[in-house]
């Protein structure tokens, strides 16, 4: 009887929460007072990526316009009403690779959902004899964790993407040294730079192509750079967009300058090994007195504890 109370409640909320998708859906779908544009953008789908290298994707099997759909009829209630956050978010879903145009309705959207989901789904199970209490507290655990797993899913991404960028950005740079001394134009060698590095490094040639194809599409050369630095979130490309700039604007050799920041990068990337090789021997040590220490302390002093042991005992046992 304890169970009923918990379970109509959760059936109530969820068919609250489905119509309440159902019919801000309807009127986001259907609004008279929405211009034309607005419709037409619903049923689109604008995206950074191209075919060679496509772009991760938010979004399931559903199409482009229904995502559009569902997500900004959530994103009323559930993404953020701050401008700065929301473009903070924006800004940190592209650097991992999520160039939708409705990338932060779709992130509010699954993060939403997962919030509602999960309590929902455990209140829904059958109650065993627990609690009120325990029901809500695992409950709202289980709402945090929703409400928070895609965003802790979404830094693992831009992590992981950005340690590539690092790991392959000193060698596409050398080629792009290389291509620059041999003659080639910056546009040209970044093209060169690209393909050489595909199979290496394709996000980086990625990222490299689509700065091409906004140079090509009539976009400054220095606009399109900045867009590649803010891309990536990565001092070493912001670096070298300041280095290019500046040459541009100055009228400097491009080789030149590129050569002096290659090496640079070379620099700060042995730096990051030799930190990386001295956080060794803390670790190993912290490993060592967790897990060998007591075993060599066994296997020391065992043998001496039963030999005490095996004299003690007859001694005890006569007494």
């Amino acid at each position: 009887m304890s169970g009923l109370p918990v379970e109509y409640v959760a059936i109530a909320g969820l068919a609250f929460f489905a119509f309440l998708l159902l019919g801000v859906g309807l009127f986001v779908f259907v609004n008279p007072f929405r211009s034309a544009q607005d419709r037409l953008e619903d049923l689109t789908s604008a995206s950074y990526g191209n075919e060679t290298n496509p772009v991760p994707s938010l979004s399931g099997p559903v199409t482009g316009g229904q995502v559009d759909v569902i997500s900004k009829a959530v994103s009323k209630v559930a993404a953020p009403t701050d401008e700065e956050e929301a473009n903070a978010l924006r800004r940190r879903l592209i650097q991992a690779g999520f160039r939708s145009r409705n990338n932060v309705e779709i992130f509010s959207t699954v993060r939403f959902t997962l919030a509602v989901l999960f309590p929902t789904t455990f209140a829904l199970l059958p109650s065993d004899g627990t609690t009120t209490f325990n029901t809500i507290a695992v409950a709202m655990l289980l709402a945090a964790f929703g409400y928070y797993m895609p965003a802790l899913w979404v830094t693992n991404v831009l992590q992981k993407r950005q340690d590539d960028l690092l790991r392959t950005f000193p060698d596409a740079l050398d080629m792009l040294v290389a291509s620059v001394e041999a003659g080639l134009g910056l546009d040209a060698a970044f093209r060169r730079m690209a393909d050489e590095m595909e199979e290496a490094a394709p996000i980086l040639a990625g990222e490299i192509r689509l700065v091409n194809s906004e140079v090509s599409a009539g976009i400054p050369r220095t606009t399109a750079l900045q867009h590649f630095a803010d891309r990536t979130g990565l001092d070493e490309i912001s670096a070298l967009v300041n280095v290019l700039v500046q040459a541009e604007r100055f009228g400097t050799p491009v080789a030149r300058s590129l050569r002096i920041h290659a090496g640079l990068v070379r620099t700060k990337r042995m730096q990051r090994a030799e930190e990386a090789a001295a956080k060794i021997s803390p670790k190993l040590t912290v490993a060592m007195i967790l897990f060998m220490l007591p075993c060599l302390i066994l296997i020391l002093i065992g043998p001496a504890i039963v030999r005490v042991i095996r004299q003690l005992l007859p001694a005890m046992g006569g007494g």
